[in-house]
Formats: C-alpha cells, structure tokens, sequence
C-alpha cells in the first residue's frame, strides 16, 4: 500500500491509521494508495476526508474516529440519531457534532458526484468508519441495519480493517486503472503525491500508461522513463530480438548520455570505467585459465 500524507499532524486515529497502512508492505497485504487528509470542493462547499483509498477494485473514503474515554459495551449503531455505548452518547475525539454515519453519507456522495463530473462515475464509491477505543476497551458493534455501502471497523488493530479490503477484493472487479488515479490527483490538487506509474502497476491498477498524466509533477521524469522503457521494448519485439536490460553498474547507466549535451568529464569516466571493466573480466579470465593449467588433470 502506497500512503501519501498531506498533513502529519492529525487526530489519534488518522496517526494510527497511518501507522497500519504503512505496515501493508507484503505480496499478500491489501494494494493501493492512500492519500491522508485529502479535499475537494463540490457545490461551493469543502469536503475534507480523514482518508481515500484507491484499490485496483475499489474507491473508499475513510471517516477515522478515537474516543477519549474508556467505554467498554456494545456500540450501538442506528439508521439515524446519536451513537451509542451501553445506552451513553459516545464520546469521540473529532470536533464534528455529526456521526461518522452522517460524515460518510455527505462525503462518499460528494466524492461519488465529483468523480462522476470527470468522467470517473460509474465507479462506486465506499464509506467506511474506523472507530479506535482506548486500550484494553472491550467493546463490540450492533448495527441494525445493512448498508453495502457503509461500515464501522473497530480499529483496536489493522486486522480488521485489512479484512475488509480483501472481502471487497474479492467482491469488486478491476474498475480503477492507473491513468483513473492520476486523473483524480490531478483535479483534486493533489498532484506532487501522485505515485510514478511504475509503483501504481506494481500495486496491480491496470495500464496502459498516459504519461501526460504525470506532466509538472515530481514523478514526471519516471513517467517519461517508463514509456521509455517501453518504447525500446516495442521496438525489440517489432525486431523479433531479445530485450536486454544494462545492470546499474553499467558505464551508461552510472554516466548517462545526456540529449543535446556534451560533457567531457562523464564521457572520460565512462570510458575509463569500460576499459577497467574490461581489464578486470580479462585479469579473471587469465586467472581462471592458469588454475585449470595448472591443476586442472
């Protein structure tokens, strides 16, 4: 999972959020990014979200509440009205008298209509709360209605929360590629967190590339070397030959050649570097040859 935060500093729960995100590192972990305290205007009105997270399956706006106080019970979850513990109002951190329940229903149908303006609306988009008891709470969630579009996670650890992006793995199909990513960083302003291209395919968001996409932010340059890479590629298989890559030790790829420009210190160091190279393969072929004269039977 790819995490890209705009602003540190945030609630207990965003922090923690973070931290779990952060930890989704292995093949088998839910794939993505994340973008942490994200906004948009829709209607002449700002929508600040704690967390959108963009899977190859799936769009989900994450409302993140702590509660700062211990309140062990069942949380109780209704259609409408305040949200309860053992029949207490809940106490939560945030400083927004509405639920998390009313947050998620004007966000996920803010970020529904705004995507839907850029063309991006027949993708659904999900609305999940992440409630964080204090340590060492037991607490439990009734929720007396089903929403498919709307969950509370109790985030006592990212167990729960990993869970359901693998159930909406499973229940989605690949909707979100890497270009409807960049489309949306780009229009909600957000463009200096776009992942390069290459880290969005290897989160498994589904090519082809338009590297325009990528144009005046800081992962132009590994944009342009992408299509690159697959320009010269395109051009090997047209020829029917093998695509061999240069090893990072590689003279031309330590000292690159420069379009338009003449430098004579990294021409120097290439080919003095070439030359040794070629010493050295030379100097280990002649030791190898004078083992097996010397030893060999």
């Amino acid at each position: 999972m790819l995490v890209r935060v705009q602003n540190p500093a945030g609630t207990n729960a965003e922090r923690a959020l973070i931290d779990w995100l952060r930890t989704w590192k292995e093949p088998e972990n839910p794939k993505g990014v994340a973008t942490i305290n994200c906004s948009l205007f829709h209607n002449d009105r700002l929508q600040q979200f704690d967390a959108v997270v963009w899977t190859p399956t799936s769009c989900v706006a994450i409302e993140a509440e702590a509660l700062v106080a211990r309140q062990d019970g069942v949380l109780e979850i209704p259609l409408n009205g305040p949200w309860t513990i053992n029949e207490e109002p809940v106490v939560m951190e945030g400083r927004d008298r509405r639920t998390p329940l009313e947050k998620s229903r004007e966000h996920t149908f803010a970020l529904q209509s705004w995507l839907a303006a850029r063309g991006l609306g027949q993708r659904a988009v999900h609305g999940v709360a992440l409630i964080v008891p204090l340590r060492g709470a037991d607490l439990t969630v009734e929720q007396a209605w089903s929403d498919p579009s709307f969950d509370v996670i109790l985030g006592n650890d990212p167990v729960a929360l990993e869970q359901y992006f693998e159930a909406l793995a499973e229940s989605e199909k690949h909707l979100w590629t890497a270009n409807d990513v960049a489309v949306a960083f780009r229009a909600m302003g957000i463009l200096p967190y776009l992942p390069a291209p290459q880290d969005l395919l290897a989160e498994g968001f589904l090519g082809p590339i338009d590297i325009t996409l990528w144009h005046g932010g800081p992962a132009q340059a590994q944009a342009e070397a992408y299509a690159e890479e697959l320009a010269i590629a395109e051009r090997e298989a047209a020829r029917g030959g093998r695509v061999y890559t240069a090893p990072w030790y590689s003279p031309w790829k330590l000292y690159p050649v420069e379009t338009g420009q003449v430098k004579m210190g990294s021409g120097c160091l290439r080919t003095a570097l070439f030359l040794g190279m070629l010493v050295a393969f030379a100097w280990v072929l002649w030791f190898v040859i004078t083992a097996l004269l010397t030893y060999g039977p």
